[in-house]
């Protein structure tokens, strides 16, 4: 494929845009989480540093919902690294309906002892530089960060990411049989591949799932041995 040549990458993937956002940002976590090279495509798997994020939001849409909490963990070597942690919820001014507290758990209360977004996303954009992004539905972790950098700092960076349900749904795709969509949820990736049962929307939570199913599913495929980034980066 032409998008995986060398010469492709350098002027569209994700090392160009990452310059060009570079040059753009103002002075601030943006700009250093930028100044660091995006990781090869080319490089085994095994090799790349990855970090596990889920968020909770009030919504599915970026510009008008808010970011509730965010919770990471990082992969080093294929094995999940428990120091590498990090769950935050955030301060809102937004009063939560009772939907929202039913399902993340998180109560008006806990949001106005909550971080300002500022503090947080600058804790998740270090631990994120020089990394690769792993979620579960990359549509929502991506909006939703891109928005609050283009609140925080006029730029809307894109983010090298693997998505754990693309994994599944091009594995699925292969077979050309129909499925239901909700075979492709997180709780039902798990159970398919045998893990167990998690305490779901809990971000940090959701991200050492999201991590587990990873494992699992590279585990499974055949040419495990010899995967590079670019096999499964979106």
């Amino acid at each position: 494929m032409i998008s995986n040549h060398p010469f492709f990458y350098r002027l569209f993937g994700y090392e160009a845009q990452r310059k060009r956002a570079w040059a753009r940002a103002p002075k601030g976590a943006l700009k250093d989480f930028l100044s660091i090279e995006f990781p090869d495509p080319n490089t085994p798997l095994s090799d790349i540093d990855i970090l596990s994020v889920d968020f909770e939001t009030t919504g599915l849409h970026a510009i008008n919902d808010k970011l509730l909490s965010v919770g990471f963990i990082g992969i080093k070597q294929q094995q999940i690294s428990l120091k590498d942690s990090y769950h935050q919820i955030i301060k809102t001014k937004d009063e939560l309906s009772a939907d929202n507290v039913i399902i993340h758990q998180i109560t008006d209360q806990q949001k106005e002892q909550g971080a300002p977004l500022k503090e947080v996303v600058e804790v998740l954009l270090k631990a994120l530089a020089g990394k690769v992004m792993l979620v579960h539905f990359a549509r929502i972790e991506r909006q939703f960060l891109q928005q609050a950098c283009l609140e925080l700092y006029g730029v809307a960076p894109v983010f090298p990411m693997i998505d754990t349900l693309m994994i599944a749904k091009r594995q699925l795709d292969k077979k050309d049989v129909a499925y239901d969509p909700s075979d492709l949820r997180l709780s039902a990736l798990r159970y398919q591949h045998g893990l167990p049962n998690h305490f779901a929307h809990n971000a940090l939570n959701d991200a050492i799932a999201t991590a587990e199913l990873l494992m699992v599913q590279v585990s499974n495929m055949p040419n495990n041995n010899t995967l590079k980034l670019n096999d499964l980066l979106l």
